[in-house]
Parts: structure tokens; sequence; C-alpha cells
């Protein structure tokens, strides 16, 4: 018995629990702030269209992600009789595990954060990056025309808008002098980046917009040329873990916004009043107003050509961030701005 405690109370399993502890700490709220994503963009969209959107079930329809998430566990899971049915159950789980696991390097607040890697963007991006083998595994374990048409436009269009956010990060690391998010939230103390770096900014948000498949750019779930896209196939809790991952996405991609960008957990002016606001409030509220954006453009904007899509990815994104870079390279140099 003795042992037993002192193997639980080592100094190994104490930061092993506490580390488990913040994990929780971080997804539990990340579930919930997934399922009612969920509630408000169709509520936001509806409104913006002038109808009511979601509010039958509970008041004002909060229960709605919860019917629906009943309604999708109670449905058969359909495996196609063609299908590579090891790659095909995979593939949905491992869109869901990457959307959870980049959030270990994102800082909430000063100190708050579960890994605090001196190269956390580094991470952050090649996370991101490992995104489009979900979609591909889908699409060609399906073992039909509509999912794999889908899955090739989504690697392509993802890829795409890849070598422009990696171009965007090198100015932001170039402006911080630092791989560290926690670091580059602290740079932003006397100006955000979203201003010295503004038209970076805007390529970042529509990159992301691409990253994540949203509107404008969702042709990889084209609803009138390829029914649903990569997970035609999919039913039940399969396309719940896709769904949810998407919107889980959609929520990494806005707190890497603001903490690139938009000063972190840092408040907008400088006043100690405003310092009185925990840290991490201010950073769910940037999160907040960037899903909103999200929701904004769906609702407001026509789904984009694929030759469009591609034209601004290539033609317009990419030779105007590697200016950019150089640019911000030769200023820093310039003024002396550059860290030692």
């Amino acid at each position: 018995m003795e042992m037993i405690v002192n193997f639980l109370t080592s100094p190994a399993v104490i930061a092993l629990a506490w580390i488990v502890i913040k994990i929780f700490a971080v997804i539990v709220p990340l579930l919930i702030a997934v399922a009612y994503l969920t509630l408000a963009e169709r509520r936001v969209i509806g409104l913006m269209q002038l109808r009511k959107g979601p509010n039958i079930v509970g008041p004002f329809g909060l229960f709605q992600p919860f019917a629906d998430a009943l309604k999708l566990l109670s449905k058969e899971t359909i495996l196609p009789s063609g299908a590579s049915k090891t790659v095909f159950v995979i593939a949905p789980m491992l869109t869901f595990v990457l959307s959870l696991v980049a959030w270990a390097v994102i800082p909430f607040g000063e100190g708050m954060v579960i890994a605090d890697v001196n190269i956390g963007i580094l991470y952050l991006f090649a996370i991101s990056s490992l995104g489009v083998y979900g979609v591909i595994m889908a699409g060609w374990a399906s073992n039909s025309k509509y999912p794999f048409l889908g899955a090739m436009r989504s690697a392509a269009q993802m890829i795409s808008y890849e070598v422009s956010l990696g171009l965007v990060i090198i100015t932001v690391i170039m402006a911080a002098g630092a791989l560290n998010l926690t670091d580059i939230v602290m740079a932003q103390k006397e100006m955000w980046f979203c201003i010295p770096l503004f038209p970076m900014f805007v390529i970042f948000f529509i990159s992301t917009l691409a990253e994540t498949n949203r509107a404008p750019f969702d042709l990889p779930e084209g609803e009138s040329e390829l029914v649903a896209g990569y997970f035609v196939e999919y039913s039940s809790m399969s396309f719940a873990l896709f769904f949810l991952g998407e919107y889980a996405n959609m929520i990494l991609m806005s707190g890497m916004t603001a903490t690139l960008f938009l000063g972190g957990w840092l408040p907008p002016f400088d006043w100690p009043v405003l310092y009185l606001i925990p840290g991490v409030v201010w950073f769910i509220l940037k999160i907040a107003l960037v899903l909103f954006m999200f929701i904004w453009i769906r609702a407001t904007t026509p789904r984009y050509r694929y030759d469009q899509l591609m034209r601004l990815g290539w033609k317009v994104f990419l030779p105007f961030t590697l200016i950019f870079v150089v640019l911000t390279g030769g200023i820093l140099l310039g003024f002396g701005l550059l860290p030692q």
C-alpha cells in the first residue's frame, strides 16, 4: 500500500496528472464551443437572411446542438461495400484529433498554455498542414467518384493557401523576433501586429477561409457539382466527426489569428482599467469576433469558381506575400529592429 501511495505522490505522476487536467480544461470547453458555434452560425445567418433559425428546441433554441448530436448518434453507420474500411473509419478521426492537438501550444493567458515550447508556431503550422491527409484518406477510401474529386480539390486548395500562410507567419516571426507564441503575444503589447502588418492580416484571414474549406472557398463541398464532396459516403458519427473537425478548425484558426495579429490575451489599449478583465476573456472575445467574420462571409458571399480560387492563391497572394516578406525584412534591417 505504501508503495502505491509513494508512486501516486511521485513528482512524475503529479506532473502527468496536472498535464491531463490542463488538457481536459481546454478540450471540454472547446467541444462545448464547437456545439454552440453550429447554433450561432445558423442563428446569425438566419437573422442576416431575415429568417428565424433554430428556435424551438429549448429556450432560444439552446438545446438544438444536443438534439443534433443525439440524432447523429442514433443513426446507423454505413460502410460502403467497395470502401477501404480501415482508412474510411480512420479519416474522420484523424481530422477531428488534429483540430484538437494544435491547441497544446496556444496561450489563453499569461502562463495559461499546455506546452509553452519555443517553436510553438512551427508546431501549429505542421499540424495545420497535416489536416489535408484526413480529407485525402476520406475521398480515396470511399471508392466513389464524387468524394475523390472533392478530396483532390481540397488537397490542391489547402496546399496552395498553406504557401501564403507560411509566408505570412514568417513576417510575424520577423516582427516579433521569436517562435514562441507567448513571446509573439508580448511583442504586441505596444501595438497589435494587425496594424503594421495589415495587408498580411487580411491575406492570413482569407487563407484561413480557404484552409478550413469555408465559403466562399467551399469548393471541396460544392453541393451543386459534387453533392457534398469528400464526405458524401459518411453517415452517423463518422459524418459528425468531420462536422466537428471543421468547426473546431474554425475556432483554431480564429485562435491563431487572435494570437498572431490581435494581441492574444492583451487588451486593445494599455489602460490599467482594461487589465481588470482577465486575459482569457479578451482572448475569447477576439476569437468570437473572428468567428463572426467567418459566419458573416458565409452568409453574404457567393462561391468562387475553382480557377478563380487557384488564381487568387498563386497569382495574387503568393507574389504579394513574397514581396511583403522582403519589404518587412528590409525595413527591420534598415531601422535596426531585427533581433540580435
